[in-house]
């Protein structure tokens, strides 16, 4: 039997509204059926070294792979094309330069969370993390032991253990980052506000998480475009190799908003690296057809999940 890929008037969307303009969805679904078709994706893998090279090759493919499915449709969905490669890159942020010192990179993570506070981004996040925190809950009949990776000074993870300590949430939360200033202050903010949390110096690539806690959920939170496709595929991996339940990665929405709109709440900061690195954040937010590609790729089946709450969109992947 020959596959023939589907009308495209199957999968067709609106490339000119600004929420999914970047998002490209018509292009990236005919270029992922293309794909699935020649049999390119998914692609194989045995190591983990194989599943970081083979992401990265695939996602690489899939963009051009898109390109060339937009030029076939014509000019309303060339332009939207044409204006993601003109924004997408591989820069890096000031806060991942290790020439910048490890105070001016706190000062920067103190003012996103000042930020986020300001927005009611935390609150929002909440929300979005609390029907897994009740799922596991419920199943394994104790509270839900959370682990986040690069969590910065750990702001999300004290709005959290705030929700706890009130009896909100059922759940017990620890926090991690590579960068050991940044886990110093959120120690110190958790003990200087009774907070129930702690933090820990944890490489969220290389390193098994620090303890011997079960942990039911991994959770990245804003970071997730700090990291390359393979990266992400291999945290996907190393969650369901510690024996966690969900992978859940919130991070903003690939769209000209936030692409205007980052950069722009954070110049109130009063900090242009700050205002720089949220330019650079929005220009590396992934797309849901690649956070898919992702996702499948490093579970080798349909078990994950791609929403998106304003402003964010939010990977999920389901162990067991």
């Amino acid at each position: 039997m020959v596959l023939k890929a589907p009308s495209i008037n199957n999968f067709r969307h609106n490339e000119q509204h600004p929420t999914t303009m970047l998002q490209l969805k018509t292009a990236s679904a005919e270029a992922l059926c293309n794909m699935r078709i020649r049999k390119d994706f998914p692609p194989e893998w045995k190591t983990v070294d194989e599943l970081e090279k083979a992401t990265d090759t695939i996602v690489e493919l899939f963009l051009n792979e898109r390109f060339e499915v937009s030029k076939s449709l014509g000019p309303g969905f060339l332009i939207p094309e044409l204006i993601d490669r003109s924004i997408r890159t591989d820069d890096q942020e000031i806060m991942d330069n290790p020439a910048v010192a490890s105070g001016e990179k706190l000062a920067m993570i103190r003012s996103l969370d000042r930020l986020n506070s300001m927005m009611m981004i935390y609150p929002h996040h909440i929300d979005l993390i609390e029907p897994f925190v009740r799922t596991v809950a419920a199943k394994k009949k104790r509270p839900a032991t959370i682990l986040e990776l690069a969590g910065g000074a750990g702001g999300l993870a004290l709005a959290l253990a705030e929700e706890i300590k009130k009896g909100n949430l059922h759940a017990e939360i620890k926090g991690s980052d590579i960068i050991a200033e940044y886990v110093d202050a959120a120690n110190e903010a958790a003990e200087k506000n009774n907070l129930p949390a702690t933090f820990s110096l944890i490489d969220a690539l290389t390193s098994d998480h620090a303890g011997d806690t079960e942990v039911d959920i991994i959770l990245i939170s804003q970071s997730l475009h700090h990291f390359t496709p393979g990266q992400i595929a291999v945290m996907i991996e190393k969650s369901r190799s510690w024996g966690a339940s969900f992978f859940l990665a919130l991070d903003g929405h690939r769209s000209p908003e936030l692409l205007c709109g980052v950069p722009l709440m954070a110049m109130l900061q009063g900090k242009k690296n700050f205002m720089l690195d949220g330019y650079t954040s929005a220009r590396k937010f992934y797309s849901e057809a690649e956070l898919q590609i992702i996702a499948e790729t490093a579970t080798r089946k349909g078990n994950y999940s791609i929403t998106f709450s304003w402003p964010l969109t939010v990977l999920s992947v389901a162990f067991g």
